[in-house]
């Protein structure tokens, strides 16, 4: 029978992102509890396999007094943030199950008692040099030169804490989302907002009884559309216009993370649904979840042996859909005993 302490773990457990390793084969999954519990994909996709092999073969403490909000991946790096700062761990060190910090930034306190949490992360790598930008607790996206480890702005405008950041124009500009209700649109040159756009403020999307605060935010690859979405309902921005040109209506239900892929977009919220759209608005699947809440989509790279999108959230059970269509089988993140 699992103890009082693994019962507790399972009611509450919480996956706020996770991440593919370069190859594909391996899943990281940061949690409420400050860990990231490594999964063998590839294992987990073979047939007749085993409960064993659906749970965690690896799992090391990044932060020890709060959570993993947003996982980060490059060719060599797997970069964790959260309540502790950001810390980063070679992928190889993590797959071969002996994981050690290799570098660690925090955000730079206002005074004594200010310790602002990291709550989206994103990599701006050109040939010669590497920025990492992170959206953090104290309503400022801030910034650091990969090379050196030196901070070197703060960028100032939001009045709520920032949710989520995402480079644009090939990473000379930058979107950031706030529980202030706006986005803003960053040049990455000189630092400063080029616009500022309020969902809220649009009869499209506001929706006053749920709130005007904004955690989903994606651009397509041309940067030609903004998905921006929170308690307003969320919509396709048409980043020329400034202006939503469709929405995806999902009554009642806040939309926390979406993503294009292809022809469609899929998003997921505050509910146990997986949504399949077209960019016009219209709803083509809605796929049962096991998470009762989902802040987290992610599809394998290209070079994975097969292509797999994972659903996580308020849940133990990471999903993963092979088709998209359907959960063909759930990662646990308790260990199994079978």
């Amino acid at each position: 029978m699992p103890s009082r302490e693994l019962l507790t773990r399972m009611l509450h457990v919480v996956v706020y992102d996770t991440c593919f390793s370069p190859c594909g084969s391996y899943l990281a999954a940061g949690t409420k509890f400050g860990e990231i519990a490594l999964f063998n994909i590839n294992i987990a996709l073979s047939s007749d396999v085993s409960e064993r092999a659906k749970s965690p073969i690896y799992t090391f403490k990044v932060n020890k007094g709060g959570a993993v909000y947003n996982l980060t991946g490059t060719d060599t790096l797997l970069i964790c943030a959260g309540d502790g700062g950001i810390t980063a761990y070679k992928w190889t060190d993590v797959i071969s199950k002996n994981a050690k910090p290799q570098w660690s930034l925090a955000i730079p306190p206002k005074d004594v008692f200010s310790h602002p949490e990291v709550n989206s992360c994103v990599l701006n790598e050109k040939e010669d040099s590497r920025f990492l930008y992170a959206g953090a607790g104290d309503n400022m996206v801030h910034g650091w030169d990969m090379e050196t480890g030196e901070h070197l702005v703060s960028l100032k405008g939001h009045t709520g804490y920032i949710h989520t950041v995402a480079l644009r124009d090939q990473g000379q500009g930058l979107v950031s989302a706030s529980e202030d209700g706006t986005a803003r649109i960053w040049d990455l040159r000189s630092n400063q907002t080029m616009h500022s756009i309020k969902p809220f403020e649009h009869e499209m999307c506001a929706r006053p009884n749920m709130g005007k605060w904004l955690q989903c935010l994606a651009l397509n690859e041309d940067d030609y559309w903004l998905l921006l979405g929170g308690g307003p309902t969320l919509a396709a921005w048409h980043l020329k216009t400034l202006a939503p040109m469709s929405t995806f209506d999902t009554p009642g239900v806040s939309q926390h993370v979406a993503i294009f892929h292809e022809d469609k977009i899929y998003s997921a919220g505050s509910s146990n649904e997986m949504n399949h759209w077209s960019l016009t608005g219209d709803r083509s699947m809605v796929v049962p979840v096991n998470p009762l809440s989902v802040y987290s989509l992610h599809i394998s790279p290209q070079r994975a042996s097969k292509e797999v999108m994972v659903v996580s959230g308020c849940s133990k059970d990471i999903d993963v859909c092979t088709n998209f269509g359907y959960t063909a089988f759930s990662l646990n993140l308790m260990p199994s005993t079978s």
